[in-house]
């Protein structure tokens, strides 16, 4: 079916009564991604405001062949939600569906559309006395609809789980134009296939999530925050142990920091304070969320540092004194991937590995990329409680950023080659989308991809659910 452009700009501003941009300077942030290192043309962005919308803008795109990119915050690092050169495609941004529909503190769950900011739902939820726990280093941006089509993690896996452990039902726009109202707030419901299991996760590849129901927490009477210098990641594995031993599911994120990423911090942001000096090899970040008080939560954490230092898997630890001294940690390793990008190109991969074998896999990988790129920075930071590790890679002295990227191939295989030898994965939390479309069929099995290309095949029959990502 060929397209005929001009027929469908019509038809969709009419639809959207004018929501449809179409000029240079109107469409231009939405068809780069948040690194710049993918650009893309389409026919127009268009700005729906309902599902309804929606609904009807996927008939006219199915109508004539035209493919549809869903966008939402466009802060993924995969080239997930802009579109190819082409020019053939349509953005569908759900940035002005931002409204949250409901919430019931009895139940314990709130619905919101697909384009509220992740920051706005915990907002909602505190004004509620609850707590949402998805958290993000993007959360002032990224949207809900994002998070769930890639199964956003963040840094509190370790107790609450993923997006799709912390989302009840869904909304979904299918590939021709239908309505699944699926936004059942039930823990339970066993009847037959999990709809909702196939549409996160997707990347937008099956359908367009338009809203969500999601489960809330009870508010913790405290939190305490802490940072722990450790030599080695065996060091940091064991005070992990040891956390999860004295604090159970009061343990709520357990993040480790390199050397190497605290000093992109140190030199990015120089008004920043490291809590250690001279920096240890790993710093571990540990948070603890106490349903009684602070006092309580705090003499726990700190009989747990004490236990870690005398048992030698710990040099040093302080632990937050105040929420400002609290969140002064947190910006600290939020702040990482904002100063590697100030320094320049570098190689992102979003791994995960079973807990035991990272620090094998840390000295092999180093040994093996040192090879190849000579006096390589690797910059490795992440949620080691939950085995998703950011291992990035940047320019060694002399070499300049947008060299680095000449590596990517080579070193990807040297990373990707010791994941999957360790039984890991190549995309822990940030997706698949165009950057690791390429790896997929070297990773999966053939059944696994022929199962997934049935399912692509069964739901969006013409290929115009964001072709040429994930598959």
């Amino acid at each position: 079916m060929q397209p005929n452009p001009a027929d469908w700009i019509a038809q969709a501003s009419a639809l959207l009564k004018g929501r449809l941009l179409t000029s240079h300077g109107d469409t231009e942030t939405y068809l780069t991604d948040w690194r710049k290192r993918y650009r893309g043309q389409a026919l127009g962005v268009a700005l729906p405001e309902s599902t309804e919308e929606v609904a009807g803008l996927v008939r006219l795109c199915a109508a004539q062949g035209i493919a549809i990119v869903p966008q939402g915050g466009n802060t993924g690092l995969v080239g997930g939600s802009t579109p190819d050169n082409s020019g053939q495609s349509i953005v569908l941004s759900l940035r002005r569906m931002n409204r949250i529909r409901s919430i019931d503190p009895k139940a314990d769950t709130i619905t919101v559309e697909a384009g509220c900011i992740l920051a706005d739902i915990q907002q909602a939820a505190a004004r509620a006395d609850r707590l949402f726990p998805l958290s993000l280093a993007a959360e002032g941006s990224c949207t809900i609809g994002g998070n769930l089509s890639t199964n956003a993690g963040g840094t509190q896996v370790l107790r609450y789980g993923n997006a799709r452990a912390q989302c009840l039902g869904l909304e979904v726009v299918t590939a021709d134009g239908e309505i699944w109202n699926g936004l059942r707030a039930l823990r339970k419901d066993n009847t037959g296939y999990d709809l909702r299991d196939l549409f996160i996760g997707a990347e937008g590849t099956l359908g367009i999530i338009t809203a969500a129901t999601l489960t809330l927490q009870p508010r913790p009477a405290a939190q305490v925050t802490a940072l722990a210098a450790v030599q080695t990641l065996e060091a940091a594995l064991e005070l992990l142990e040891l956390a999860r031993t004295h604090l159970g599911p009061a343990l709520t994120a357990f993040e480790v920091m390199s050397k190497v990423s605290m000093d992109v911090v140190r030199t990015q942001f120089g008004d920043e304070r490291l809590p250690f000096e001279p920096l240890p090899a790993w710093t571990v970040l540990l948070e603890s969320s106490d349903t009684e008080s602070e006092e309580h939560a705090r003499k726990r954490f700190e009989s747990l540092l004490l236990l870690a230092v005398e048992g030698g898997h710990v040099e040093d630890a302080v632990v937050a004194q105040s929420l400002a001294h609290s969140q002064a940690f947190w910006r600290i390793r939020e702040r990482i991937p904002e100063g590697q990008a100030r320094e320049g190109a570098n190689l992102k991969h979003d791994i995960a590995l079973p807990l035991a074998l990272i620090p094998d896999f840390a000295r092999d990988a180093g040994v093996a990329i040192d090879q190849v790129l000579p006096g390589a920075r690797i910059v490795v930071f992440g949620h080691l409680g939950d085995g998703n590790l950011h291992y990035n890679v940047a320019a060694p002295a002399g070499i300049t950023p947008s060299e680095v990227l000449t590596f990517q191939d080579e070193i990807a295989t040297i990373v990707y080659d010791r994941v999957q030898s360790r039984a890991g994965s190549i995309s822990a939390e940030h997706g698949v989308g165009q950057l690791k479309r390429a790896e997929l069929p070297l990773r999966k099995s053939p059944v696994e991809l022929a199962m997934m290309r049935a399912i692509k095949q069964a739901l969006d029959p013409q290929n115009l659910m964001n072709p040429g990502k994930v598959l």
